[in-house]
């Protein structure tokens, strides 16, 4: 490091080098066309995994290792919100159908109500109904990414 770098670095106020230039380097991340693409794709894929409440921590940890640029891979999970509940249910179906067990037979509303209920008793009664989901969208996710 320079001496000027050092000095620049000494005099700079905390908050902007520890908030400011953190969500500056954010931002710039990832922005070549190919960066852009794949955070697209990236930002889609994850935007229908199967788990409520799991796809913002997994866009975080996979832009943030794949150098992808974050508010587009973010921007494009949310854009894919409309489509992720009935998906949830539509993966936990082939899931179900690739492992030969009885289908789920209860609807959005009604999974959504029982979520709401007692969160760890819906872990405890669809755990394996969403590894079934899970399963399913691990064989579909790299065929969809690839075709964004």
């Amino acid at each position: 490091m320079t001496a000027a770098v050092e000095m620049k670095a000494d005099t700079e106020p905390w908050w902007r080098r520890w908030f400011v230039m953190p969500v500056i380097r954010q931002l710039a991340q990832g922005i070549s066309p190919d960066r852009l693409g794949w955070s697209v794709a990236a930002g889609m894929t994850l935007g229908i995994f199967p788990i409520m409440g799991s796809t913002t921590l997994i866009c975080i940890a996979a832009a943030w290792a794949l150098g992808l640029n974050q508010p587009v891979t973010h921007l494009f999970k949310s854009a894919m919100y409309p489509l992720h509940l009935p998906l949830i249910l539509v993966f936990i179906h082939l899931g179900q159908r690739l492992f030969g067990v009885p289908l789920l037979t209860l609807s959005i509303p009604e999974l959504l109500g029982r979520f709401k209920d007692d969160p760890a008793r819906f872990a405890g009664d669809f755990g394996m109904a969403a590894l079934h989901g899970v399963t399913a969208w691990l064989l579909v996710a790299p065929l969809l990414a690839l075709a964004i």
